[in-house]
């Protein structure tokens, strides 16, 4: 039986995300954290897999390194993801998508010998991850234009040292990022393939899945003011109990959420002043993390949780006080890219499971940047992620290199149509 060329492609990037992982990962998981020495050796190995091709490439101002086929049109279509990952991570978070860009350009090249009908364009995110300095999306923000270097510039990690001095160290100047929004000429779309980082494809029992776009995020900080008390000698009539008021809100997010099928409404850190057996809470602080496609669903839950909060602070006879830590907008991706995707994966698996991305992407800096740009998902075992047990089947990864090498044959005929 003769060897389909995308077996041939898929195979390959499997074969390199092993090489990668047994480059860069210990008994914990992977550990390429950006701005480190393995993420280095990580890149390192990726630009010597570039040899032999007929590609330039080059590190932009932001530490995102391109990768160049030039085409007959210079139109555009890019490919990307980050190679770097949290510590103790999974072997695909990131790598998949670069490795499987590397697959898809390989074999235009090969094709076409070497001159494709537009221009391809292979990145490698810097720092996508965040997870040294706590700045998500660094490269693409950059890209994108979204970044701002003062506050950049204050970002230190856990021993001290600052982002600043750490990127000079990895020859890129701080003042100078902004420049990586030069790379957006003539892009004209962009794809990114990851694993969903969730449950959703696994329980389906699905392979694959189509990306309608980022949710947006409210993120914020809820303070519980009460009142110190001796937990023996105060009845619990007189009780001014911060943790009280928090607890009846931690659960009803749980309904705030369940009331639209996609959202998601968390609190993730509960940190009670005093902190101790013998005392009633006196301040109880709190975060709050809510994500939905919706804008108007995420701004209808802000609400709901803010009247919530006010309300079962005053039945515990306590105050409460909101702050702002961050927040997105949705970011949803272009709706013909969007069917594009869906045919390339029917074509691939039979079933397009449309479904929106919980988890932040590179994507969605980079359609914020008004490029059309859509994600192909696939099934992650367990829901895992971030996590040295990450895993999805290979059979699921080779379906996926091969839906991603169909949507970007289907985007390279689109972008041709494009004035």
């Amino acid at each position: 039986m003769p060897v389909n060329a995308k077996q041939v492609v898929a195979k390959q990037v499997i074969d390199d995300l092993k090489e990668l992982r047994a480059l860069t990962a210990d008994a914990n998981g992977a550990q390429r954290v950006a701005w480190t020495a393995t993420w280095q050796k990580a890149r390192d190995w990726f630009e010597k897999k570039l040899d032999g091709l007929p590609v330039e490439h080059h590190l932009d101002a932001a530490g995102n390194r391109w990768v160049t086929l030039r085409g007959e049109s210079p139109k555009a279509l890019i490919l990307g993801s980050h190679l770097d990952s949290v510590p103790n991570g999974g072997w695909l978070d990131g790598a998949l998508g670069v490795t499987a860009a590397l697959g898809v350009l390989r074999r235009i090249a090969e094709q076409y010998n070497g001159i494709p009908p537009v221009t391809i364009r292979l990145v490698d995110w810097a720092d996508e991850e965040g997870a040294r300095f706590g700045r998500s999306l660094f490269g693409s923000s950059a890209f994108a234009g979204t970044i701002h270097i003062e506050d950049e510039r204050r970002r230190t990690d856990r021993d001290g040292i600052s982002l600043e001095t750490a990127l000079r160290e990895c020859g890129i100047d701080i003042e100078k990022i902004g420049d990586a929004q030069r790379e957006q000429e003539n892009a004209a779309a962009y794809l990114e393939l990851h694993i969903e980082q969730g449950p959703v494809l696994e329980r389906l029992g699905l392979p694959l899945g189509v990306v309608l776009g980022t949710k947006g995020v409210e993120r914020h900080a809820i303070t519980f003011f009460g009142q110190e008390a001796h937990s023996g000698s105060t009845p619990m009539r007189d009780r001014r109990d911060a943790l009280a008021a928090a607890a009846k809100l931690a659960l009803e997010i749980r309904s705030i959420a369940n009331k639209h099928k996609d959202s998601v409404c968390t609190m993730g850190s509960v940190k009670t002043v005093p902190g101790i057996v013998t005392a009633v809470v006196g301040r109880c602080e709190t975060t709050l993390d809510q994500r939905d496609l919706d804008a108007d669903v995420l701004a209808t839950m802000y609400r709901e949780a803010q009247e919530a909060s006010r309300r079962f602070a005053a039945e515990e006879h306590c105050t409460v006080e909101w702050s702002r830590i961050w927040n997105i907008e949705p970011v949803p991706f272009h709706p013909e890219l969007i069917e594009l995707c869906e045919e390339a994966v029917r074509e691939t698996s039979r079933v397009a499971h449309p479904l929106p991305s919980g988890p932040l992407h590179d994507a969605a800096e980079v359609a914020r940047a008004g490029i059309p740009t859509v994600m192909l998902f696939t099934q992650s075992l367990q829901g895992i992620s971030h996590n040295k047990i990450e895993d999805t089947k290979e059979e699921h990864l080779l379906l996926a290199i091969e839906a991603l090498d169909r949507l970007a044959t289907k985007t390279m005929a689109w972008i041709a149509t494009q004035a």
